[in-house]
């Protein structure tokens, strides 16, 4: 149940839960455990899971979260990486994709990032 406080006029609201998810993360990010990379010859792989005191905020039910979603949780990795997969008896564990060799081919970030770094 989300939760609202009105500030002292009245003509605003703040959303608490917002900042109570801010402070979890802040609680939580160290508890935040990221596996080691795994391949195929197509994509590298991993998988992150989310603590407990964060969990509550993982989409409910259960999907596949966008990259700001996922960063806005807390979870922080290099650029590439996409949440591909929902293991449904362990919703908290992220799995994690990207294109094998990402870094080596695209040092500036996806070639629609590097453009628009170019352009600025």
């Amino acid at each position: 149940m989300l939760s609202f406080k009105t500030d002292k006029n009245g003509d605003g609201h703040k959303l608490v839960l917002e900042e109570q998810k801010m402070a979890d993360i802040a609680k939580y990010a160290e508890d935040i455990y990221y596996s080691e990379r795994y391949s195929d010859d197509e994509y590298e792989y991993r998988h992150v899971a989310v603590p407990e005191g964060l969990r509550k905020y993982l989409p409910n039910p259960p999907r596949l979260m966008t990259e700001d979603e996922w960063r806005g949780m807390g979870v922080r990795q290099s650029p590439g990486w996409e949440h591909y997969l929902v293991h449904e008896p362990e919703p908290h564990v992220l799995l994690f994709k990207r294109e094998k060799d990402y870094q080596v081919k695209y040092p500036m970030g996806a070639p629609s990032q590097a453009l628009h770094l170019r352009k600025a």
